[in-house]
Formats: structure tokens, sequence, C-alpha cells
């Protein structure tokens, strides 16, 4: 039964990444590419080459994406989850499918651009957030952090933030000769709308894509359960010592922290391995460290900076 439960877990969680990445990529093949727009990250550099040299945008994602995960092989070793490759697979399958089978300009927005960019960004933030909810990954700026991490410490939210604004910065130069774009830098104001709006979308869904969780476990079982998050979902877990109250008994207690949309994956584990555990869970801002967030505080101390 156990068994038939997990398969049926994995099937859903699979099923939503698939789901989230049609979700993501209707949202660039039927209102951002019709009307003209830009966006970020891989999705954005593909589109961009698409104006710049007629490459269908669906072969230009796979293409940056499949060069990116080549790199962060050779250079960071081979880390990916299937969760990410699937989420990579499945958007790049509807990339390539949405312009063959949808009529150009379905939705009739092509020539209003900042509906387009508004609403673009939502449905593609919808996509995207429901990836990261099943613990999947859209690869792209993903895969940039992990490379750039490897040599120096720095906050995924600021290497998206930079990829985002070189890649629509530079698509001035494109829409600057291309003989359909008359407003360039109304299309990059455009496409920064759609930024901050899909930014706001997946954070929303996320409840807050910078916060993290810190969970307690109290349980008989925790060496088992501490064994399972380490190992199965590469999250790390410290165990204390305590004493109960009203017992006096030692027991003991792991501590985790995790991603926000890691929380639920890490209870399924607690509750499969042991149903009367006692578990809180609380929401924390500003977790520095390795795996987390990159300290950005400057210190004076020692005439350091």
């Amino acid at each position: 039964m156990k068994k038939q439960l997990d398969i049926a877990r994995t099937l859903k969680e699979y099923g939503l990444i698939f789901l989230g990445g049609m979700v993501y990529a209707f949202a660039w093949a039927s209102i951002v590419a019709p009307a003209g727009g830009i966006g970020g990250g891989a999705s954005g550099l593909a589109l961009l080459i698409q104006y710049a040299t007629g490459l269908p945008m669906g072969i230009g994602y796979v293409i940056i994406n499949a060069i990116l995960l080549v790199l962060a092989w050779m250079i960071v070793g081979w880390s990916f989850g299937v969760k990410t490759l699937w989420g990579i697979a499945s958007i790049s399958l509807w990339l390539n499918i949405f312009p063959s089978i949808i009529p150009p300009d379905l939705l009739g927005l092509a020539e209003d651009k900042l509906l387009s960019a508004i609403l673009s960004g939502v449905i593609s933030g919808i996509g995207v957030g429901l990836c990261f909810l099943q613990g999947g990954s859209t690869g792209g700026t993903d895969i940039v952090s992990m490379i750039i991490n490897k040599y120096r410490r720095v906050s995924y939210g600021r290497v998206v933030m930079v990829g985002d604004f070189v890649i629509i910065g530079s698509s001035y130069f494109v829409y600057h000769v291309h003989p359909d774009f008359s407003n360039p830098l109304a299309m990059i104001i455009y496409g920064y709308v759609m930024v901050a709006v899909f930014s706001y979308t997946v954070d929303t869904m996320l409840a807050g894509n910078k916060q993290s969780s810190q969970i307690f476990v109290f349980s008989r079982h925790y060496q088992l359960i501490a064994d399972t998050i380490t190992h199965k979902l590469h999250r790390g877990v410290t165990i204390l010592d305590g004493t109960g109250a009203f017992t006096g008994e030692p027991r003991k207690m792991l501590v985790i922290m995790c991603r926000k949309h890691e929380t639920n994956n890490i209870l399924r584990v607690v509750k499969d391995l042991d149903t009367e555990a006692f578990v809180t869970v609380g929401s924390v801002m500003g977790v520095y460290g390795k795996g987390f967030e990159a300290f950005d505080i400057k210190s004076k101390r020692n005439g350091k900076v």
C-alpha cells in the first residue's frame, strides 16, 4: 500500500511539473513572442536569439540549457536531480509544440504591450511556481547560479537580477535594427515589467521565494529520519540533545533548514518514517551560509571591508 502511495505521489509531482512547464511555455509562445516582447532567463535569451537569427525559441532554449548543463557538469560535477531534467524537458517540449498548434496572437494581445507583459508575467510565474512547489527546477538561471557559486558566494536572487537585466538590456541592440520594432526602449521597459510581475507571482505562490523554513522534529526514529533527509533530499540535519521537562527523559531533536518549497518533501519523509513524530515548522528570513543566501554584510573589523 505504501509503495502504491509513493508511486501515486511521484506521478502527481512529475505531472504537476509537466503541467507547470506547459503553462510557462504557453505564456512565452502565445503572449510574449507574438507581442514582440522580451523577458529574462534562458527563455528570454532564446527569444532574443530568435529575433536576431530566426532560430525557433524552443530549439534555442534546448541548446542554451544543454550548454549550461555540460558546463556545470564539467565545473561542479553532476548534481542535478531528475526533476530538474524533467522540468527542462517539459518546457523545451512545449516551446517546440505550441508555435505549430496555437494560432499566432491567440489572445489578441499583440497590440497591447503592457497587458501582454503583465499577463505573461502572471502566467509564466504560475508555471514556474508549480514546478518549484514540487521540488522541480526550470534550469537556466539555477544552473548559472550553481556554476558561479563554485567560485564565489553570490545569492540566487542577485544572479537572477543581474542575468535578467543584461538579457533584457541587450535586446535594445536587436530591437534597434529589427524592422518590426519601432520603439525599442518601450519594449525593454515592458520586459522589465514582465520580470517584476513574474517574480511577484512566484513569490506569492511560494509565500516568499527568499523565505526558508526551520523545522524541528522530535522522534524516536531520529537517526533514520536524519539519514533519509541527508541522503535522499540532500539537506543538512543537526541532531541536538534535549530533556523532557515532565518526564526528565533524554530526547533527540532534529533541526533542518530548507527552502520554502522543500518543506513538503521533508514533512513527507518524516510522516512516512514515523507517524507519531512531533514536528514544528517556522518561517525564517535571512538564512545565510552554504546552500542558502551569501553573506552580504560589510564589516570594518580589523580594517577589512
